[in-house]
């Protein structure tokens, strides 16, 4: 017996209800008001697995907490914890990923589960130091090149929300979910409508998956970069590579397959790729800064009289405006309960990122407030003009906020009025290493910082208090997607290079935890196919 069942609550109801036995979520024992609801057609022993929780607060005056559950008197049958691709080759060809972040470490992951256990390249460090680098930094000090929020194992969503909704539509979807659960990921995330792991269990989730890769037979090499893709008549040969402190250090690694998972902030990659002849494409992404607010303003935005209600988690917004300028301004990356942090990936740059452990219970919200720029905007005809555009905004950044490793900072109130603010008010800043309070406006670009001015306004309207004067903004926010594509074909195989496959958020084609996963599991079963 299968049957699904839609049930509602109030946030007093669910109060109410009893916990689930053994969970390590907090989530409520249904199988009560299953009963009273229905004791007629029931069995004595029945399962309850949800499938789906979500909270409507559309209407501020009955917000709603909302399940879809399955009820079955046997556990429901799965099939996606399973390889995505199960076959084991032959070939005694040691393909290559080269990064391990989201793309990088779920493409070694199917090859390993497959029979085909890869070298993983990855210029930062393992999880457990990185970790110690970055703290160091956002605590003054020194800023490592090759170990920061943007390089290292696990990429950088290690050091974000851990959001794993997305757009993209793809059974590989479930595959992901269980298998970051499987690994330590909080069970929740398997049906809530927007999952996310938080910064603090990602770190031993990424662990874990590593240790896996490791147990069937793949090997991991840290702080290595790649400096070199070696082809003749368009087949791959191998790669070279050099150590990410001893550039000097080099050695060369034969294969005829490479994953190419390099993450959006790996310039010198994209650089060698040019020189290379890989054909790369100029696209568009969008820039902007963060904004701040108190957790406990956004939630009464969207909760209203209930804003407090323990029921509730701390509440998170999309939001998107259009503008006279012909640009929209929109959110991204909204991180409740968190953080705003140095995702610079060199000294002499300023980068902005958010970041949120799995409780989400830090002070403020923050967000990036975006606007699109296009090849247009970005001078001269190169295919790195948007790449060289980033580095300029990120290096006035990092002069704005006294070369020192602070941020740009400035209240919302000032920057509407164009002036330079002195202090903060009622919010305060969560940067690391710490800000100096500025002008925002002359490090924009003018129809950026026009688009900003006017969406905000619109985005008031649509979340009351978004725009209060006091609310803090941090700059600058220049990584939300990879500034090029790393052209390939149907098979997604380059078509310069037989055996070279382009790989999420890095090459182009993912933006996200949980796109860039799926694209690794994608370019992994062509690879196997192809053996």
């Amino acid at each position: 017996m299968h049957r699904e069942l839609e049930l509602s609550f109030s946030p007093e109801e669910h109060e109410r209800l009893p916990p689930l036995k053994g969970s390590t979520c907090g989530e409520k024992d249904l199988s009560r008001e299953i009963l009273r609801r229905d004791t007629d057609t029931l069995p004595h022993h029945f399962l309850v697995t949800i499938l789906k929780k979500s909270i409507d607060a559309r209407n501020k005056r009955k917000i709603r907490i909302h399940y879809k559950v399955l009820i079955s008197n046997s556990p429901p049958i799965t099939s996606s914890v399973a390889p995505a691709v199960i076959r084991r080759s032959r070939s005694t060809d040691v393909p290559v990923v080269t990064g391990s972040g989201p793309a990088g470490m779920f493409a070694a992951l199917t090859l390993a589960r497959n029979g085909v256990p890869p070298v993983i390249i990855e210029r930062g460090r393992p999880v457990e130091q990185r970790v110690t680098d970055v703290r160091r930094h956002f605590n003054g000090g020194e800023l490592l090149s090759f170990s920061n929020v943007q390089f290292g194992e696990g990429g950088a969503g290690t050091f974000s929300d851990g959001k794993l909704y997305s757009g993209v539509s793809d059974g590989r979807r479930a595959l992901v979910l269980d298998t970051f659960v499987n690994f330590g990921a909080p069970p929740d995330i398997r049906y809530l409508a927007h999952p996310h792991i938080g910064t603090d269990r990602l770190r031993d989730t990424v662990i874990n998956i590593r240790n896996e890769i490791i147990s069937l037979g793949g090997r991991f090499l840290f702080e290595r970069t790649v400096d070199d893709i070696v082809f003749e008549k368009g087949s791959l040969q191998g790669i070279r590579h050099s150590s990410s402190q001893h550039p000097d250090n080099r050695e060369f690694l034969n294969t005829g397959n490479l994953i190419l998972a390099i993450g959006h902030s790996a310039r010198d990659t994209y650089v060698m790729l040019k020189r290379s002849g890989i054909t790369l494409q100029a696209k568009p992404f969008a820039v902007g800064i963060r904004i701040e607010h108190l957790q406990e303003s956004i939630n009464r935005a969207q909760y209203g009289a209930c804003f407090r209600h323990a029921a509730l988690p701390p509440a998170e917004y999309r939001l998107v405006a259009r503008t006279a300028t012909g640009r929209s301004l929109f959110t991204f990356c909204m991180c409740p309960g968190g953080y705003v942090v140095a995702g610079a990936s060199q000294p002499g740059q300023v980068v902005t990122n958010g970041m949120s452990n799995y409780r989400r219970d830090e002070r403020n919200a923050n967000s990036a407030i975006l606007a699109g720029v296009d090849t247009g905007d970005f001078p001269g005809n190169d295919v790195l003009a948007g790449m060289e555009f980033q580095k300029k905004l990120e290096k006035a950044a990092f002069i704005a906020g006294g070369a020192n490793g602070r941020a740009p900072c400035q209240r919302l109130g000032d920057f509407l009025t164009d002036t330079s603010s002195t202090s903060c008010g009622m919010v305060e800043p969560t940067y690391r290493p710490g800000v100096t309070y500025t002008n925002l406006r002359p490090l924009l670009p003018p129809v950026i910082a026009a688009t900003i001015q006017e969406g905000i306004r619109s985005l008031d309207r649509k979340l009351h208090g978004f725009a209060h004067p006091d609310s803090i903004l941090t700059g600058i926010e220049t990584r939300s997607s990879a500034p090029v594509r790393i052209l390939r074909g149907g098979d997604l195989c380059s078509p310069d290079v037989r055996g070279l496959y382009p790989c999420g958020e890095g090459a182009g084609y993912a933006g996200g935890i949980m796109s860039s996963a799926i694209d690794g599991i994608r370019c992994a079963e062509q690879l196997l196919e192809a053996l």
